[in-house]
């Protein structure tokens, strides 16, 4: 999946099939022919209309495989990356401590204190949320319940080849824009829910599941049209530019995400995109332990610099007091 949905919904990669219906949505519903025949002089409005359900289509595949692989990206980036963040903030905490202890500056004992609260977890938080919460957040399974996802978090951003295409399949052949009647519509879109829960989870098996299921399951009677048929083509292509301006506004929101952001670095691979943050990150880890390490070889030469020079003068010092009673 690219960072732009609709560039990869234009790819030649495989033509969608033309629907065997027209599509109508709602009272939009796109015509049918009544008793074999069209109305007179709409022929190439249907073609336009067909085109644009069919460009559509694909768009929203696009759409939705982006924002899953922005939503896979997120949890895999906090799963796999959050504790190296977590062991910067502390380093960093315990880098302003020694400079603190080393300096005396009350300035720099200011930013060791808020650098250490930032780390410190939230006090008693538990109490707040009866056990739904803790100071490390939420545990997998209260989100799981809250947001109907899986306790596990998925095994890679980009779900494989094979739910690609399975997915796909599904869309162009279930999806409820290619719905006559508002309860095949519903029946589709609760169909669909599932198709997108699947291809989330990367299960090729369940989508091929899903796909023989709608293989073998019922068909739609084609109803009488009860407008005429140019209106209802004026309508459904006005319906389908509104359409494809939501769209459009929904990627262009996860583009300008942290996340969409990140995806749109390596659009080829974004997993492979995962492995070069971790390593990015473990060399901060690395840099950080040897800083402060460094700071705490100081801090201690300093401490038994001080003691030394203090034992020194307290030597000089008795050793006067023993000259002068003599």
């Amino acid at each position: 999946m690219t960072a732009n949905p609709e560039a990869e919904a234009e790819e030649p990669e495989q033509r969608p099939e033309q629907p065997e219906k027209p599509e109508p949505s709602g009272e939009a519903a796109a015509p049918q022919e009544a008793g074999g025949s069209a109305e007179p002089g709409t022929e190439r409005l249907e073609k336009a209309v067909r085109a644009a359900e069919t460009a559509l289509i694909e768009f929203e595949i696009a759409v939705e495989t982006f924002r899953v692989e922005v939503e896979n990206f997120s949890r895999l980036h906090h799963q796999r990356l959050g504790p190296m963040y977590a062991r910067l903030d502390e380093l960093d905490a315990a880098i302003l401590e020694v400079t603190a202890e080393i300096s005396g500056d009350p300035e720099d004992l200011r930013k060791a204190q808020e650098a250490r609260a930032a780390v410190l977890p939230m006090p008693r938080v538990e109490e707040l949320f009866h056990g739904w919460i803790d100071s490390d957040g939420m545990p997998p399974e209260a989100t799981a319940m809250l947001t109907g996802q899986n306790v596990q978090p998925p095994a890679r951003v980009r779900p494989s080849e094979e739910a690609r295409k399975a997915y796909r399949e599904l869309v162009r052949k279930a999806h409820p824009d290619l719905a006559q009647e508002d309860g095949e519509r519903q029946r589709r879109e609760d169909f669909l829910v599932r198709v997108n829960k699947a291809y989330a989870d990367g299960d090729a098996e369940a989508l091929r599941n899903l796909l023989e299921e709608w293989e073998n399951g019922p068909r739609e009677e084609e109803p009488e049209p009860r407008v005429p048929q140019s209106e209802l083509l004026y309508a459904r292509l006005e319906w389908l530019a509104e359409r494809k301006e939501v769209l459009t506004a929904m990627v262009a929101e996860m583009e300008a995400s942290a996340i969409g952001a990140m995806l749109k670095m390596a659009p080829d691979d974004p997993d492979a995109l995962l492995d070069e943050i971790a390593e990015q990150l473990l060399e901060q880890v690395a840099d950080r332990e040897r800083e402060l390490a460094r700071l705490v070889e100081q801090r201690d030469a300093a401490a038994a610099g001080n003691a030394a020079a203090a034992g020194n003068a307290g030597a000089a010092g008795n050793a006067g007091a023993g000259e002068q009673e003599s």
